[in-house]
């Protein structure tokens, strides 16, 4: 994913990634690419390929990896570190930054999310019920962030996230409600099939459910229902809502901006 110097949009890539020395990485994107030396890339990576059973450890490696490109030749890129941290589980693994960099500060003022509009909760997307976990773009300063979570999803797209109020993602929505969510099917292929992953990528609006909303309780169970492993996370008390209201599909490769 791209991020221009000017706040033109986002344009979403689906690649293959080969690490190299340095953890410089080299990413094939066949539906091509006009990105150039000096353009910043962030990319999402998890080995999630071939894993169809996910608990609450979510014992998975994962990454928001914010790099610069050094080298660009057709439907090829190589990308040079900015910074990144290296998850397992809960853990923090392995993290870097390029000499002097430091995390762009943030003065945009965080607003309260508008509550969500919806009253009932429309019909649950059933053939995303063994997809436990998907993407989610947040806008954080210079370049998008991502990062893995729980969702629910229904058949006209909206999507729910359930996190704790403190956490980075939360904290960029309320800077900036504007976001996407990626949907993948990688549980379901090899990993020489993974480049033909059916993927999903929504351009959606962030919103919160009030746990006096209607909604809350039926979200919460539904949650409860797809995902067992986290029944006691859904639980708790003091936890945020969110629902993410499509405003449109967005296919790789395809820029648009977000408004």
């Amino acid at each position: 994913m791209e991020a221009p110097d000017q706040p033109k949009g986002i344009v979403h890539h689906i690649g293959v990634v080969y690490p190299r020395r340095g953890d410089q990485l080299q990413v094939f994107i066949p539906k091509g690419h006009t990105l150039g030396p000096g353009s910043r890339v962030t990319l999402h990576l998890d080995n999630r390929t071939g894993v169809d059973e996910i608990d609450a450890d979510l014992r998975v490696y994962r990454t928001s990896y914010k790099g610069r490109v050094i080298h660009s030749d057709e439907s090829w890129i190589t990308l040079e570190p900015i910074e990144y941290m290296l998850i397992h589980g809960s853990r923090v693994v392995d993290e870097r930054r390029a000499p002097g960099y430091e995390f762009p500060s943030d003065t945009r003022a965080a607003v309260r999310l508008p509550d969500s509009p919806l009253e009932q909760l429309g019909p649950i997307q059933e053939k995303e019920h063994h997809n436990k976990v998907g993407i989610l773009t947040t806008m954080a300063r210079d370049q998008p962030h991502t990062t893995v979570l729980a969702f629910l999803n229904t058949e006209a797209d909206d999507v729910f996230v359930i996190s704790t109020p403190d956490t980075f993602k939360m904290q960029l929505l309320q800077r900036d409600p504007r976001c996407f969510f990626i949907i993948d099917e990688r549980a379901k292929f090899t990993f020489e099939q993974a480049i033909e992953w059916n993927y999903t990528i929504l351009e959606t609006r962030a919103h919160r459910v009030p746990p006096a909303s209607p909604v809350y309780e039926q979200v919460r169970t539904a949650f409860v229902l797809k995902n067992p492993w986290e029944a006691g996370f859904f639980r708790l008390d003091g936890l945020e809502m969110v629902h993410l209201a499509c405003k449109a599909m967005v296919f790789a490769g395809e820029p648009r901006p977000p408004g």
